[in-house]
C-alpha cells in the first residue's frame, strides 16, 4: 500500500508540487528535483531498491539514485518539487488507472512512498530500433499518487478500442498499458528529406488514456543549440572582420 498524501500544484508555466506528509509518510523523487522541505522531513538518497534497480534506472536516462523524503516529526510537514523546464505537472492516481502507467523516460518527478518505479522495454522491434525517446519507458505501479512533468501544453486523449493516433515520438508523455504502440516509418522521399519531423512516428492504438506534450525537452534543447551555434557563427564573423580592420590600421596597411 502506498502512502496517502495530500498535495497542491503551485504556479502556471513553471509549476511546483507541494506534498503534505503526515508523520511517517514519505515521497520519492528524482535526485535534484527537491525545491524546499520543512524541518521534520528526513532526506535519504539510495538506489531505490538495490544496485540492479539503480542500473535499470540508468538505462532510462535517469540517475543511478533516487531520493526518499519521510516526515519524522509528530505533525504535518511539507516538501516541494520543481519542474526542470517550462510545462505542466500531471497528477496520476494509479489506483484509478488500473495500478500501472507508462511514462516517458525523463517524465517522472515524484511519487508517494510505496509506488514502484521501474522500466518497461517495448516488445516491438520497430520501436526498439528507431524509437528514440519512446524506446524505453518508465513503469509506475501501485495504488498511490505519482507526478509527471511534461513540456508546453498538455493534451489528454482517451483512445477508443481500435482508434489510432500517430504522434511525434518526443511528444508522447505517457500511456496506459492497454494502449498498443509501435514506431512507424513515414513513407515518401519528400517526407523523409524535407519533412523536418524525422523519419518515424509513434503509432498509438486504443483503448486507453494517452498524455501528449507540445514541447518535449529534446525539441527545446535542439532549438537552443541551433540558436547558440548560429549566434556564435555571426559573432565570430563580425569579430573576424573587426580584427582584420584593426590589424590593418595598426599595421600601416595603405588600404586604411
Amino acid at each position: 500500500m502506498a502512502d496517502i498524501i495530500d498535495y497542491k500544484i503551485i504556479g502556471d508555466d513553471m509549476q511546483i508540487v507541494e506534498i503534505e506528509l503526515d508523520p511517517n509518510e514519505g515521497v520519492r523523487a528524482e535526485v535534484g528535483a527537491m525545491m524546499y522541505l520543512e524541518e521534520d522531513i528526513e532526506m535519504n538518497t539510495g538506489t531505490g531498491g538495490g544496485i540492479f534497480k539503480g542500473f535499470k534506472r540508468m538505462l532510462t536516462g535517469d540517475g543511478f539514485f533516487i531520493t526518499s523524503f519521510v516526515n519524522k516529526g509528530f505533525g504535518k510537514s511539507h516538501v516541494a518539487f520543481g519542474a526542470p523546464y517550462p510545462g505542466k505537472i500531471i497528477t496520476l492516481d494509479l489506483q484509478n488507472l488500473g495500478g500501472e502507467f507508462l511514462v516517458q523516460k525523463d517524465g517522472f518527478l515524484c511519487a508517494a512512498q510505496g509506488v514502484d518505479i521501474d522500466i518497461a522495454f517495448t516488445k516491438k522491434l520497430g520501436a526498439g530500433l528507431f524509437g528514440g525517446e519512446g524506446f524505453i519507458l518508465q513503469k509506475l505501479s501501485g495504488d498511490g499518487l505519482a507526478f509527471v512533468h511534461a513540456g508546453g501544453t498538455i493534451v489528454e486523449k482517451y483512445l477508443k478500442p481500435g482508434e489510432s493516433l500517430r504522434v511525434d515520438t518526443g511528444c508522447l508523455v505517457g500511456l496506459a498499458p492497454s494502449v498498443d504502440y509501435d514506431i512507424k516509418f513515414v513513407g515518401g522521399f519528400k517526407n523523409a528529406l524535407f519533412g523536418g519531423e524525422g523519419l518515424f512516428l509513434t503509432s498509438l492504438t486504443g483503448p486507453g488514456l494517452v498524455y501528449l506534450q507540445s514541447l518535449p525537452f529534446s525539441r527545446l534543447a535542439d532549438r537552443i543549440v541551433s540558436a547558440t551555434m548560429t549566434n556564435r557563427g555571426e559573432s565570430k564573423g563580425a569579430a573576424g572582420i573587426g580584427g582584420e580592420l584593426l590589424g590593418g590600421i595598426l599595421g600601416g596597411d595603405k588600404r586604411f
